[in-house]
């Protein structure tokens, strides 16, 4: 493999998962994304709702994200709160199954967990078709229609928010990533198949 890992951060509707998902399968590596979690629920001993929970919580404060950074980078980790001890606890798990081999990783700011490993390739998906993106989250998500505008903005909203609080980037900031794709324009095949040739 020309590269050994891709990380992926997706917009809400974008058919992220599946990209990561059927990537995986068609290279025959694996996939990690709420194995992450489950992972880390074992090994601290916190349910996995309880994790989510803390990710959810998180704030979009720049001095939180300052206090975050430094609290990691110095190693002082009696200092860090709840939702700070599940993203580096996270951050661990991703060096762990990273590892292990080749693997696509499915948010979580694994970008940031393997910032110092080699033949990484950071993605974002988008779909800048709202139809496309509306009907992908009634039929992935079975999201009653009047619904579908808020669930997003929730989702997408905890995804910025984590994204920003664990690493100071914005997470629609595209200088962040290797590559953007839009799976509204060329699909979800498209996607995989453009994601498959640069990992062989």
């Amino acid at each position: 493999m020309k590269n050994k890992y891709i990380t992926i951060e997706r917009e809400y509707g974008s058919g992220g998962t599946k990209i990561a998902k059927l990537l995986a399968k068609e290279l025959n590596i694996p996939c990690y994304g709420k194995e992450i979690l489950e992972k880390v629920s074992k090994n601290q001993g916190v349910s996995y709702d309880a994790i989510e929970s803390y990710e959810e919580s998180v704030t979009s404060s720049f001095l939180y994200s300052v206090y975050m950074m430094s609290q990691v980078s110095s190693g002082s980790k009696d200092l860090l709160t709840k939702d700070g001890y599940v993203y580096v606890a996270e951050l661990d798990v991703i060096k762990e199954f990273a590892k292990e081999g080749p693997a696509v990783f499915l948010g979580h700011c694994a970008l940031e967990a393997l910032k110092e490993f080699d033949n990484v390739v950071n993605v974002f998906i988008q779909c800048t078709d709202e139809e496309t993106k509306k009907n992908r989250i009634i039929e992935d998500y079975n999201v009653p229609e009047k619904q579908i505008d808020s669930v997003r903005k929730r989702y997408d909203k905890k995804r910025s928010n984590y994204f920003h609080s664990n690493t100071g980037k914005k997470w629609h900031d595209m200088k962040n990533y290797d590559i953007v794709l839009d799976s509204g324009k060329i699909g979800i095949e498209g996607c995989v198949k453009v994601l498959k040739e640069l990992m062989e």
